[in-house]
């Protein structure tokens, strides 16, 4: 299958009425299952692009620091608590989700990764997952409900696993940099 068929199924299945409510209801589905593949999903349909679209969007996307700019912009509005509500609150926010995650996140990321090169992969990757940590121990710390749809409880659980995650990542992408690369014969 196609990255584009890939990436508008798996958008469709995540638009659909009862999978939308199954993920919004739980806080831990919201902010890791269904935030992240609705990027996905945006990542899947760029790297579809034909190749006069992604060389015409590369003349813009010098290094990928322009694309990756505004996915770090986009993705670090929906970690804010007030942006989950909002979601949950206004059919127009759920919309802007659904639009800015694969368009303003997934898209620029795979547009833009390669074209970062090491350093510049690290740079985000050394600053994005401290983010995740922040915000998940804000999540599992705060005394009160920083999102008025979600239980305390509930609260915790999605702090606990950002900050599950951001730490799992950081040992991946640690190892990854540690792995050694088997030199090419001949």
């Amino acid at each position: 299958m196609s990255g584009a068929y890939a990436g508008a199924l798996l958008f469709a299945v995540l638009a659909l009425p009862p999978m939308r409510s199954a993920l919004e209801r739980v806080m831990i589905a919201h902010t890791l299952v269904q935030i992240p593949l609705l990027a996905v999903a945006g990542a899947f349909a760029a790297a579809a692009l034909p190749a006069p679209v992604k060389a015409r969007i590369a003349a813009w996307n010098k290094g990928g620091v322009a694309g990756t700019l505004l996915a770090l912009i986009a993705s670090s509005w929906w970690m804010v608590p007030r942006a989950l509500d909002l979601a949950l609150a206004a059919p127009l926010m759920e919309v802007t989700k659904f639009a800015t995650l694969p368009l303003l996140v997934g898209a620029p990321i795979a547009l833009s990764w390669r074209e970062l090169g090491g350093i510049g992969r690290g740079f985000v990757i050394a600053n994005v997952l401290p983010m995740w940590a922040v915000v998940g121990w804000l999540y599992a710390a705060a005394p009160v409900r920083v999102c008025n749809y979600y239980l305390v409880e509930e609260q915790v659980t999605a702090g606990v696993g950002l900050l599950a995650a951001s730490v799992a990542l950081a040992v991946a992408a640690g190892l990854r940099s540690f792995r050694t690369v088997a030199p090419r014969p001949g």
